[in-house]
């Protein structure tokens, strides 16, 4: 398939290898830029700044000269190779390059808690028969409804758009039609009896992932889940580079914002056609996101998010016309989104606490959503207190030297035993890289088989060969320069043709990202005077948090050391929130009140975090955690 980029009268062409895609592009785009325009997402985490190395492609045919970018990247045999960064090689002639990675569509908890609500839906169906109008009655259209509907406790407005539809939808039907009301809204008017068709929406629009659900309102029941990767993931891999983005380009808020409508359009249209359901039969939806996710969304610029004092436009519940921000769906449904706690403790974590009731129920709890930015809430119907955690990018594959997202080909879970290395990839295909859980579970596994200190630096290789089986010592390699690394899967057995390998650097950027999220985890306990033995149970949310293994979590300090059966996956708990502010019109004026009762508190320039930080960087002893080391006779 051929297409055209725009702009300019000379065009070169760039073939895609193994995906059969040739575009012809202006002289000096980015291969990168390219692919991205004809719909082949390549890898990426730095927002196409040349840093993180994922965007990698081979020039089979070209003249593409090596960028400095380039040349710190790869080593002198994949340059004359034509291993190139695809962000940073311009294409000035006709170029054919193999793209080894695309984002696929990531791996996504896609339900929650499975929390129990009475369904009491803000939407509602009114089947009306009216008497035509006369001489005698002149009353307008609107007025007849709006009087029929005042004796079901019904005080309705509709808009202009409405208006315009009602003169032939009354006549075409005979007068008999059904008004549908959302809160004091008339938003449509159907023909005939059709209250059994009754249809929202729920969306979590996650930094990485959008998980969206169809709900059936009559029932409460999901008709349809579906989830896809962020098409603003090109643009940055986290929420610091999409704002940065929307201040360097001049049309960078309506550029991101047209990304995130094409994302929630696109899953709506396949969740409508799974579900059989019409556009004009959704008449609600309630969404979840960070304050930068909902702000690009509305099309409102998040940039003072990024500087400080961090202040968003808005922090409470807003509401709209799925006209105005752009949904396909009906042009009257209201479009509700959730309020934020803070600048960075989201609509995400106020959906999490109506899926987890965190904040209405007694005893200690603590939520964490493990991410680039850890959202973290502890507390009770007592008191409930919320930060918020620059952990960076490890935990989505960014930063770490063959990390990438939880897609296909990612290696999601390890075991060391006594016979070597299992590994459980995404897909069930050879592994092409590692994702933030296989990071926890390798690290995890490493220290319990003592080959890695408590410090997080590997053992030599001759100690490993008097801990270990052979098999397992030898995957403890050193480089030229000294520096340790273990194979996870050796050339042959991986899907590249490559070693995967975990880094000495990607232990240590691990220990950043867990002890961020732990320094700000102390923070909180210590706010409230709550030790780790309080706990009844703590909720690990969102698309990571559903496949870390808990176990794992505790072994490298991620989380405070209580028994591992009062650690929970709670899934995608910001879907399931939104599911239930969208079925409970109750449950969304609780979310309505959360940032009035939930303490914010801010990390940035605490001195008791930064101590926290550093007191967490290293990872517990086993001891400590009452977990047995596995000996010697273990292993060898």
């Amino acid at each position: 398939m051929t297409t055209t980029a725009p702009s300019g009268t000379t065009k070169i062409s760039i073939e895609f290898r193994p995906h059969d895609k040739v575009t012809r592009v202006p002289p000096g785009m980015t291969i990168f830029n390219a692919a991205n325009w004809i719909g082949l997402p390549i890898d990426s985490t730095c927002g196409a700044k040349g840093t993180c190395g994922k965007c990698k492609v081979r020039i089979l045919h070209g003249n593409n000269g090596a960028t400095a970018a380039d040349r710190r990247i790869f080593t002198d045999a994949e340059l004359a190779d034509g291993w190139r960064l695809s962000c940073r090689s311009e294409a000035n002639s006709d170029v054919v390059c193999h793209v080894p990675r695309l984002m696929g569509n990531p791996k996504a908890a896609l339900m929650g808690f499975d929390r129990h609500v009475i369904l009491n839906p803000n939407v509602n169906k009114v089947p009306l028969t009216l008497a035509p109008p006369s001489l005698e009655d002149q009353r307008s259209d609107f007025s007849r409804i709006r009087d029929a509907l005042e004796p079901e406790g019904y005080a309705v407005e509709a808009s202009l758009n409405l208006l315009r539809q009602l003169p032939g939808v009354l006549r075409r039907n005979d007068w008999h039609v059904t008004a549908v009301v959302v809160g004091h809204e008339l938003v449509s008017v159907e023909g005939g009896d059709t209250t059994d068709r009754l249809f929202g929406l729920a969306f979590d629009i996650g930094t990485t992932t959008v998980v969206g659900m169809l709900i059936d309102l009559n029932s409460g029941a999901p008709v349809a889940v579906r989830s896809a990767l962020n098409g603003q993931a090109v643009q940055g891999a986290d929420v610091i580079s999409r704002i940065s983005y929307t201040m360097l380009h001049e049309d960078g808020l309506s550029e991101l914002n047209q990304v995130i409508l094409r994302t929630l359009n696109g899953l709506i249209a396949q969740l409508l056609n799974e579900g059989e359901v019409a556009p004009y039969e959704v008449y609600e939806v309630v969404t979840a996101g960070n304050a930068t996710m909902q702000h690009l969304f509305l099309g409102v610029d998040p940039e003072p998010i990024g500087l400080e004092p961090f202040i968003p436009a808005v922090e409470d519940m807003v509401q709209a016309s799925a006209q105005e921000v752009g949904l396909e769906i009906l042009p009257q449904a209201q479009i509700h989104c959730l309020p934020y706690l803070g600048a960075y403790v989201g609509a995400d974590l106020v959906a999490g606490l109506l899926a987890t009731g965190l904040a209405q129920n007694e005893g200690v709890r603590l939520l964490v959503d493990v991410g680039t930015n850890g959202e973290i809430i502890l507390g009770s119907a007592s008191r409930t207190v919320a930060t918020a955690a620059p952990a960076g990018p490890a935990f989505e594959g960014a930063q770490i030297q063959d990390g990438m997202r939880a897609s296909t080909g990612a290696i999601e879970a390890v075991t060391i035993n006594p016979d070597g290395l299992e590994l459980q990839v995404i897909g069930d295909v050879p592994p092409i890289g590692l994702c933030g859980s296989g990071l926890l579970d390798v690290v995890a596994q490493l220290r319990l088989s003592s080959l890695m200190l408590p410090s997080g630096r590997f053992v030599k290789a001759e100690e490993a060969n008097e801990l270990v089986s052979p098999e397992l010592a030898r995957r403890i390699i050193t480089d030229e320069e000294g520096r340790r690394s273990f194979v996870l899967a050796w050339p042959e057995e991986s899907g590249s043709g490559k070693s995967i390998v975990l880094t000495q650097r990607d232990v240590r950027e691990l220990q950043f990202a867990k002890g961020s999220i732990a320094g700000g985890i102390d923070v909180v306990m210590q706010e409230l005077g709550v030790e780790a033995d309080e706990l009844v149970e703590i909720f690990l949310a969102g698309s990571f948090g559903s496949y870390i293994n808990p176990q794992s979590a505790r072994i490298i300090g991620l989380v405070p050391p209580v028994p591992v059966e009062r650690i929970k996956a709670v899934g995608n708990a910001a879907g399931e929130g939104a599911k239930i502010a969208l079925l409970s019109f109750r449950e969304r004026q609780v979310a309505r009140s959360l940032p009035q009762i939930v303490e914010y508190h801010e990390l940035s320039g605490r001195g008791d975090f930064n101590d926290s930080f550093l007191a967490v960087l290293q990872f517990p002893e086993l001891d400590d955690l009452g977990i047995e080391q596995m000996v010697e006779t273990d292993m060898r």
